[in-house]
């Protein structure tokens, strides 16, 4: 019996706007994104369809995510961000006239630059989400929703389920108010669940999400096909288990393929090798990655050999080759166990791009040279349980796919200090949406929809992550505190009924996403 392979993409990044000031450096990792991963993805997508190569993809868009795709000042900033990136590699093309291999390079990155900025301005108009729903329409490509600001839902639903109801069905009612149609499927923030979040997923209407592997494999009953096929939860969605030997032999950087030498390297950049002055606008003054990377993976420091763009290409399809036999060989070998098995292979959508440089390219030959496969096929999880719709039910474990699988990096001793303030926050929004839910006024209901805002955007997961791992400690406590003052300013007022509007408006202005936001949910 042939088998099924699911490829799912989670494309996240928390919420980063700041009209406050004229250029903000966090700005730059969603710009990062679209330019390494999100446009480069979409590319892949829209030459395989103009290929009319069969395929099957499922990606994540997250609110977040969404809310910057949409919002203007960020669109325009964008474009800003590539023309000084233009005008960085016509310096580098100068510079480097003189020496073949970088002045090949500098051309590279010129030619890549100006490609996405055409992309973005003159095919898209500036707005990637309306390329993404053609791609929907296809049916190449599944969309699935996620939580509203990427909440730890476990963490919240222990504190008071509400939180994690409210992440849930504002995410799912962003959803629809894009794509104008509810979601199969459901990204939980860190792959993270513990029992009882199915229910509310059933009451989203959801009919599936993603485990870790040990997520279904310790559930009760232990599944009789292990991570190979779904499992119905009590409450009804389906659990789909990540397997792990895809996924790391992907992103494994010890393991997988993106440490292989032929590929560039992530962490050497001109924007630390050259004089400050030399790289001009585009770093403010300031060391910072500007995408400019002339090196390969090898050796350490000035030992590294420079990036050869061809031999890159070249790794990417042996490996896309390796990737798609070691799939038949997996699929070969669970199907003798007499069953239709699916293999789900999640991974963050960053890692193709941005992260993995060639992962892009990896993506599209992996994909080609499925099209002629026989013994497996690309799935989505929606498809999936469409074709077998009778499986087993399990009570499944509380698991993440985060460092030993369990919740450590988002309860640290590092960042514990957010939770009791987050818990006091919601307590405080609950009472607040009760005491309106049945008479509110115009005005109430702008102050409990930013109450709402900024306690979602507290509760994003990626703050804890940012302070634990040491990646921008300061920016994520800031950005905590920051959310959570403005909504004890505006709840004593709102207590007091005696209403700053012109501080509600800026925080309205500040903080902008989710305009049809549902503030009862917290009822």
């Amino acid at each position: 019996m042939p088998g099924s392979l699911a490829l799912i993409l989670h494309a996240h990044l928390p919420f980063v706007r700041h009209p406050e000031h004229e250029h903000f450096l966090e700005e730059e990792w969603f710009f990062e994104a679209i330019t390494e991963s999100y446009i480069p993805l979409l590319r892949v997508m829209q030459r395989l369809v103009d290929d009319s190569v069969p395929f099957k993809l499922t990606m994540s868009l997250t609110p977040t995510l969404c809310a910057m795709l949409q919002d203007p000042l960020l669109r325009d900033r964008y474009v800003q961000h590539l023309d000084l990136l233009i005008d960085l590699a016509a310096r580098e093309q100068k510079r480097n006239r003189k020496h073949p291999q970088l002045r090949e390079l500098a051309d590279f990155y010129s030619k890549m630059f100006r490609e996405i900025r055409a992309f973005f301005v003159d095919e898209c108009r500036q707005d990637l989400l309306e390329i993404f729903r053609n791609l929907r329409e296809t049916g190449a490509l599944e969309i699935i929703a996620s939580a509203a600001t990427h909440g730890s839902l476990p963490i919240l639903q222990q504190q008071a389920p509400q939180a994690a109801r409210a992440q849930i069905l504002i995410g799912r009612d962003v959803y629809v108010d894009l794509f104008r149609a509810g979601p199969s499927g459901f990204w939980l923030p860190e792959c993270a669940y513990a029992p009882g979040l199915e229910a509310i997923l059933q009451e989203a209407n959801i009919r599936w999400f993603v485990l870790d592997t040990h997520g279904l494999l310790f559930g009760k009953p232990r599944p009789c096909r292990s991570m190979y096929a779904p499992c119905y939860t009590p409450a009804g969605p389906a659990a789909f288990a990540r397997d792990r030997d895809s996924s790391r032999q992907v992103w494994s950087v010890q393991e997988g393929y993106p440490g292989d030498p032929a590929y560039r390297e992530f962490y050497r950049d001109i924007g630390f090798d050259l004089p400050i002055e030399h790289l001009g606008p585009v770093a403010r003054g300031s060391r910072k990655f500007s995408g400019v990377k002339y090196h390969r993976i090898t050796g350490r420091g000035d030992e590294k050999q420079l990036y050869d763009r061809a031999a890159a290409e070249n790794a990417a399809a042996k490996h896309a080759s390796h990737f798609l036999e070691q799939r038949r060989q997996q699929i070969r070998e669970i199907s003798e166990l007499g069953f239709d098995p699916i293999v789900v292979a999640p991974f963050d959508a960053e890692l193709f791009g941005h992260w993995w440089f060639e992962g892009p390219s990896f993506l599209e030959q992996f994909i080609r040279q499925v099209a002629n496969e026989q013994d497996f096929r690309l799935t989505t999880p929606s498809e999936f349980l469409a074709a077998h719709p009778t499986q087993q039910i399990v009570q499944p474990s509380a698991s993440t796919w985060g460092e030993n699988g369990h919740l450590a990096v988002w309860l640290d001793s590092s960042n514990a200090w957010i939770y009791p303030h987050l818990h006091i926050a919601t307590r405080r929004m609950s009472e607040a949406a009760r005491s309106h839910a049945e008479n509110c006024s115009p005005l109430a209901d702008r102050l409990l929809k930013q109450l709402a805002r900024e306690l979602l955007l507290a509760q994003s997961s990626d703050w804890a992550f940012l302070i634990k791992t040491g990646t921008a400690p300061e920016y994520a406590t800031n950005r905590t505190i920051d959310h959570l003052a403005r909504f004890d300013r505006l709840h004593d007022q709102f207590v007091a009924n005696d209403l700053d509007e012109e501080f509600l408006r800026d925080c309205e202005w500040r903080d902008n996403l989710f305009p049809n936001l549902n503030w009862q949910y917290y009822v």
